[in-house]
């Protein structure tokens, strides 16, 4: 048997991203169990119900406390779930009325401002760009403007729409939730630690898997298909931005040849995307190794892939669909076995370091 691991041995692992090493330490999992209920009144709660005096202890060192402690780990489970359930029961009353302002949604577009860069596009395209002041006023008043209402419309949307989400997976018996929000960590599926992570099948990936086929971009075809067929678009558009309006012209151009484009263009994506997912492990991969800078770690990940193969482009949707996702992530749940975790593990890099984690 390991010997114990120090409180502060574990928390430099944590922050140092090393999930497997901290997993592999005797002491990991409970350390993580309890980093998941850390706030004040929780901790507080815990040491009222196995006796512990904390009237000498401070606020930040509670956590440490309670973890030198050792509380009994099946009494810290059953604390969990007691919390959880407590919480469930308020948004579950609400949940259908989310749906249903979550079916409001209309059109997914951030406006040019995405979630990793709004600070460096609004210093990049108002702030150094312009010098009149007149016409500052009036770029924020156009422009940022609906911009920022679409960046918060979509921002709003992912954050109920993942609580959604969320709350599907935390239902489920074989799994342990976290309580609130917490870095690193959203739930336990047999004693092991995930961080869920909502996305769609990633453009950039997509171009890289066509480039291994010998195939153009769809955005390079796209774009040839309609300077072909005489359809006019602004080439100054970022390619966010362009790639939707042009779908969109060449889906309602009253033309076989249309048809026939967006065919092919659909079935080749259709074949990548389901070669992709009988082996996920290199889009794993590609994924820790291609996340934002600001948001960088190696927690252990549940990704969850939304895909509407005959419209990629509204996979958002899918989002608040909890009719299609519940069936499948539970169903999903249901066969997952402790032992097959185990092959889960995979290595990545990040700027030239190599780091394990299990997704």
């Amino acid at each position: 048997m390991l010997e114990s691991s120090s409180f502060a041995s574990l928390k430099r692992l944590y922050d140092a991203n090393r999930f497997a090493e901290l997993i592999g330490s005797n002491d990991g999992i409970y350390w993580l169990k309890l980093r998941s209920i850390s706030r004040k009144e929780q901790l507080q709660s815990i040491c009222d119900r196995v006796g512990l005096g904390t009237a000498q202890v401070q606020t930040r060192n509670l956590f440490k406390f309670v973890f030198e402690q050792r509380p009994d780990e099946s009494m810290v489970d059953d604390f969990i779930r007691t919390s959880y359930e407590r919480e469930r029961k308020q948004r579950l009353r609400n949940e259908n009325y989310l749906v249903s302002q979550l079916y409001q949604m209309k059109v997914f577009d951030w406006g040019g401002l995405y979630q990793n860069n709004l600070e460096r596009t609004i210093v990049n395209n108002f702030i150094k760009k312009i010098q009149d002041w007149d016409e500052l006023n009036r770029a924020i008043e156009d422009e940022l403007h609906n911009s920022l209402q679409g960046y918060v419309r979509c921002s709003w949307y992912n954050h109920w729409s993942s609580i959604l989400i969320e709350d599907i997976f935390k239902d489920h018996a074989r799994v342990l939730p976290t309580i609130g929000l917490v870095k690193k960590i959203d739930f336990f599926i047999f004693d092991f630690p995930f961080d869920l992570k909502v996305t769609y099948f990633p453009v950039e990936y997509m171009k890289t898997l066509r480039r291994n086929k010998g195939l153009r971009p769809e955005f390079t075809e796209l774009k040839r298909f309609c300077r072909q067929s005489g359809i006019w678009f602004d080439n100054r558009k970022k390619e966010k931005l362009l790639l939707p309006e042009l779908l969109m012209k060449v889906e309602e151009l009253p033309k076989s040849s249309a048809r026939e484009f967006l065919s092919d263009l659909r079935g080749v994506r259709s074949d990548i995307i389901k070669e992709t997912l009988q082996d996920p492990t290199e889009l794993k991969i590609w994924l820790y190794e291609n996340q934002g800078d600001r948001r960088f770690d190696a927690a252990n990940r549940f990704f969850l892939i939304l895909i509407d193969l005959d419209n990629l482009e509204e996979s958002w949707k899918l989002k608040r669909n909890k009719a299609v996702l519940h069936p499948v992530i539970t169903g999903h749940l249901d066969k997952m076995t402790e032992e097959a975790i185990g092959d889960l593990r995979i290595d990545f890099t990040w700027n030239d370091d190599v780091y394990e984690t299990y997704s």
